[in-house]
């Protein structure tokens, strides 16, 4: 999703969404249960945030698959159908394979506006076509290279429940077929991140089994005069994807908060984020510890609470501390210009998931892929397995919903009105969202084990069945989430109406003796902001 802060325009002359999204990585051997973990963040201020299907299918010889390029829906043309496609939810498919993407732009002078093949139709066809993570490297590159690479530079996660790799790509100009392009496997004990900015610079290209790269990766960068060095010095970040400050402070930067969670080597890799250095991070590093599905679904709530770039401390924050920020991300004052911190976390997601991907497991038990809408840090992640037949109505375009039509049975929606309520009295405000939040999710938790033993012995029996069980209770954990919010935003507006607060016992609004709703509580402002706000307003309201 596009690099923050940039608006592109290609030389046709159509507008290129801003979308920027942030994708967490943990290998096998780095969580606690064994599972492989990938994450994403959709964010983009004009995305409605919606879970995808796409039934498995047979096609008749000679049948054409038409592309549409996901950011626009501009027809690109058409390409070879394959005789068999595989059955789609989201960003995973029936054998657990899972594609997510961050877009960090790269030199715009390779962008070929004449290829059909744009960044969003290749993980498509990726999750339609190809079982595991190497055969979805083959397929996509393959695509490109017969095709044509219409978008500009990408970062790819390519997961299945034993390898997860990342794959960098960028196409080569106007009129010129094909990409280069780098794919490296992550170690299984390692954790990794990508966040808009190209994040792979040397590699081994003597190592088949762990890298694998198109034959001109260096040579090309040699003829368009990107590097001159020798090969082993050879950086396909800085090649094709020079550094700047938005993509150090605003991409790489949720990439460190990530590696400062989970590794002791935070305070090391800070001064690159603070551009006291231009040595880059590692692309993986091994965690201290072995995270949780939790763990990494709490990480997406990050706004760098507890770090130097915290932002829901100072003044920015107003009153009630909110770690949020209006865009754009840069502003001036005067003759100077300056910035906002951008986190994991944004008010702008569409929508969110945690991939969870299980070898131990059959197919359609193994694959899960923990949903949300709207902003991580609000959202209730609710089970999506793999092999689900029909997406919960509630995370579809229900009632014709988009970005711009509202609609009461739409979560996306309901979760935007809960989450603006909230927004402007945050600190006051998300004790009762985070405690409805972590009962939804720790009843889900605490359920898994049971449902998927109960659709073991069903697989074992009727593979029909389980998959109607398995899809039923996708659909049942999502309802349930949309009316416990929607119950949560009508408390949330009772609560807290008119800047004043309802006094509350055991859930219920409470009544004094007579039956009458008790007195309110007047929370006023915090003692900090009180004693600014009188340092800025000096005499004008003192008390004569």
């Amino acid at each position: 999703m596009k690099k923050i802060a940039i608006l592109v325009f290609f030389t046709v002359g159509f507008f290129v969404h801003v979308w920027a999204c942030t994708g967490l990585i943990a290998g096998k051997q780095a969580t606690v249960d064994g599972s492989v973990l990938v994450t994403y963040s959709a964010d983009s201020h004009t995305l409605y945030g919606a879970l995808t299907s796409s039934p498995a299918a047979d096609w008749p010889k000679g049948s054409m698959r038409s592309i549409v390029e996901w950011d626009t829906n501009k027809p690109l043309g058409e390409i070879e159908q394959v005789e068999h496609t595989y059955a789609v939810i989201g960003n995973m498919n029936e054998h657990q394979l899972t594609v997510v993407e961050s877009t960090w732009g790269g030199r715009p002078e390779l962008v070929d506006t004449t290829g059909i093949i744009d960044y969003g139709s290749l993980m498509q066809l990726a999750l339609e076509r190809a079982k595991t993570a190497r055969e979805a490297i083959k397929v996509m590159t393959g695509l490109v290279k017969k095709y044509g690479y219409y978008s500009s530079g990408e970062s790819f996660t390519i997961a299945d429940p034993n390898e997860i790799w990342i794959m960098e790509m960028i196409g080569k100009g106007p009129g010129v077929r094909g990409a280069v392009w780098v794919a490296v496997r992550v170690p299984d004990d390692c954790i990794s991140a990508h966040a808009n900015q190209s994040r792979i610079h040397q590699f081994d290209m003597n190592d088949k089994e762990n890298c694998i790269t198109s034959p001109d990766v260096i040579s090309f960068a040699r003829e368009k005069g990107y590097f001159n060095g020798v090969n082993k010095d050879f950086s396909f970040a800085e090649a094709y994807a020079p550094l700047d400050f938005g993509a150090r402070r605003f991409c790489e930067a949720r990439v460190w908060s990530y590696f400062n969670k989970y590794t002791d080597h935070g305070n090391d890799y800070l001064p690159y984020i603070e551009g006291k250095t231009d040595t880059p991070m590692p692309l993986f590093v091994k965690p201290n510890r072995k995270l949780s599905v939790q763990d990494v679904k709490d990480m997406m709530r990050d706004h760098y609470e507890g770090t130097p770039l915290d932002i829901s401390n100072d003044f920015g924050a107003g009153p009630y501390k909110t770690p949020y920020r209006l865009s754009p991300l840069n502003f001036k004052v005067g003759d100077k210009e300056y910035f906002n911190e951008r986190p994991i976390s944004t008010q702008q997601s569409g929508f969110v998931f945690v991939a969870q991907m299980r070898a131990n497991k059959p197919d359609p038990i193994g694959g899960v892929l923990w949903f949300g809408v709207d902003d991580a840090n609000m959202a209730v992640f609710t089970p999506v397995y793999c092999c689900t037949t029909k997406a919960p109505l509630c995370y579809t375009r229900v009632d014709g919903a988009d970005y711009i039509t509202f609609s009461w049975n739409s979560a996306f929606w309901i979760f935007n009105w809960v989450s603006n309520m909230v927004y402007p009295r945050y600190d006051l405000m998300i004790g009762d969202v985070r405690a409805t939040q972590k009962e939804m999710e720790t009843t889900f938790n605490n359920a898994q084990e049971g449902i998927e033993e109960m659709a073991a012995k069903l697989l074992a029996k009727d593979k029909n069945a389980a998959i109607a069980f398995l899809t039923n209770y996708t659909n049942m954990t999502a309802q349930s989430t949309f009316d416990t919010w929607k119950q949560l935003g009508t408390f949330l507006i009772v609560k807290y109406n008119d800047g004043v607060v309802k006094r509350v016992k055991d859930g219920q609004f409470e009544r004094n003796s007579i039956g009458q709703p008790a007195g309110v509580i007047r929370p006023g402002y915090p003692k900090e902001f009180l004693e600014e706000y009188v340092k800025q307003t000096g005499e004008r309201y003192l008390v004569k």
